[in-house]
């Protein structure tokens, strides 16, 4: 027990009577010098293993090049090239304007295949990043020094446990290390981040709804650092050890929607308006929170509000909490220290299921064949106590298992549905898949969030599906 105190004004420090002042809280004092819930006692759970990851970090100049000496070095000459050449992202890229830079990834290739099917490449990287990296070794003659000089056409950290995560995703989500806001966004797979971005190997909306809510965020602040005034996210305090909610189809489904329109909504005024930027966003979106009204912004602000349509920013996250929070089973309103003592609580829980065997994998489909148990890869695991089968492969003429991950389950409904070709019930359905009757909760779960987006019609009010006819 004690008193902390937290510098919050200092004023006359040069004076021979300064004048500070302090916030005062009293309780326990944690070991990370925060009074109350003790967050650091949230441990890392396996259902987020090989997802998450700092981006590359290059230890040479030379890697970034514009568009216009990339084509110099051979970018639509060279077969192959396109595959080495990519968009390329820091944190004032996210979180200001993209300046349109592109890096050269050799990750996969030695230098001798470099030399001969990119000697324009070759070349440009002897003369800058060699060069650089030799003097390196010379002035400092470390380990890292040494691995960096014998590899010198390769990103000094290339990320090889983050690379397969990412691999054949659409998209993926990033958030930029350090910053003033915590926004998470997608990424175009196309797209190589930095050092200084956090990426997450998941394409799913449902996850980027989830990191982008109230709770999260207060998770974040207490979790991570501070450099500055500016909050930082560290893979292994913030999100390894984050209790994701045990939602249902249904819940999962209204998460994703919402997050994709925030997410494409972002997307949208930021292309529209050159001189918009995301901490410009989230700055007005901040006063708006605060209680200041629009009529009340100053003329800068106000134009970021009107180009950046920051009122639909802000029912978006609105939404958004509303539904991560009755995900969890909590209310909306939840005061910070509570929602911490809840999810420090929820992480031991999950912590003694792992320990039992029930992991409530984040990407089941990557991760159960590099992570999971024997018994996980035998094609059984335990989610929100059920049994379901893995994918499996099957005979000709055999039923097909019914998938795990609810991207691969609604596309089985669907293509399922349109075998059927009329109006069948989820009964009917779930016999087509090798489970049966176990898969029905599921199937029913997914026709009912089918039915309320409009994808599909239920005729009866629910007895039986049918793919909705287009005029």
């Amino acid at each position: 027990e004690g008193m902390l105190r937290d510098v919050v004004s200092e004023s006359g420090l040069d004076t021979d009577a300064p004048e500070i002042g302090f916030s005062e809280a009293a309780g326990t004092i944690n070991s990370d010098l925060t009074v109350g819930v003790d967050v650091t006692k949230a441990l890392a759970l396996k259902a987020h293993a090989g997802l998450s990851s700092r981006g590359m970090s290059m230890h040479g100049a030379g890697f970034i090049v514009t568009p216009a000496v990339a084509v110099h070095l051979g970018l639509g000459k060279r077969p192959g090239l396109e595959r080495h050449i990519r968009e390329y992202r820091n944190g004032r890229d996210l979180m200001a304007r993209a300046r349109g830079v592109m890096a050269i990834d050799l990750f996969g290739l030695d230098a001798e295949t470099v030399r001969g099917r990119f000697p324009e490449i070759y070349q440009h990287l002897a003369t800058t990043v060699k060069r650089a990296r030799d003097a390196q070794f010379t002035k400092s003659a470390t380990k890292d020094a040494e691995s960096y000089a014998g590899e010198w056409w390769l990103f000094g950290k290339p990320r090889q446990e983050l690379r397969p995560a990412l691999d054949r995703l659409p998209r993926y989500i990033a958030t930029v290390e350090t910053a003033k806001h915590r926004v998470f966004q997608f990424l175009d797979a196309a797209i190589l981040p930095d050092n200084k971005l956090v990426a997450i190997g998941t394409d799913d909306g449902f996850a980027l709804g989830v990191l982008s809510s109230r709770i999260h965020i207060v998770w974040t602040l207490s979790q991570g650092a501070t450099l500055e005034d500016r909050p930082c996210y560290t893979k292994s305090r913030c999100f390894d050890p984050f209790p994701f909610p045990a939602a249902d189809d249904l819940q999962k489904h209204r998460i994703r929607r919402i997050a994709d329109d925030l997410d494409a909504h972002r997307k949208r005024v930021l292309e529209d308006h050159p001189h918009l930027t995301l901490t410009g966003l989230y700055n007005v979106l901040e006063k708006l929170r605060a209680g200041t009204q629009p009529d009340a912004l100053d003329t800068a602000d106000r134009r970021i509000f009107d180009d950046g349509l920051v009122l639909i920013l802000k029912e978006y996250h609105d939404r958004l909490d509303t539904e991560v929070a009755a995900a969890y089973g909590w209310p909306a309103d939840l005061p910070d220290t509570e929602i911490l003592a809840r999810l420090v609580a929820l992480n031991q829980e999950r912590v003694r299921e792992e320990a039992a065997g029930q992991i409530r994998w984040l990407r089941p489909d990557y991760q159960i064949p590099r992570f999971g148990t024997e018994k996980d890869k035998a094609g059984l695991r335990l989610e929100g106590g059920t049994m379901r089968d893995a994918v499996t492969d099957t005979k000709p003429g055999a039923k097909p298992s019914f998938p795990i991950g609810d991207v691969a389950q609604t596309g089985a409904v669907m293509l399922a549905l349109v075998s059927a070709g009329g109006s069948v019930s989820a009964a009917v359905l779930a016999a087509r898949f090798r489970q049966g009757r176990r898969v029905l909760p599921q199937l029913q779960s997914i026709l009912a969030a089918l039915v309320r987006t409009g994808t599909i019609a239920s005729p009866d009010g629910g007895q039986t599906f049918q793919l909705r006819r287009i005029a």
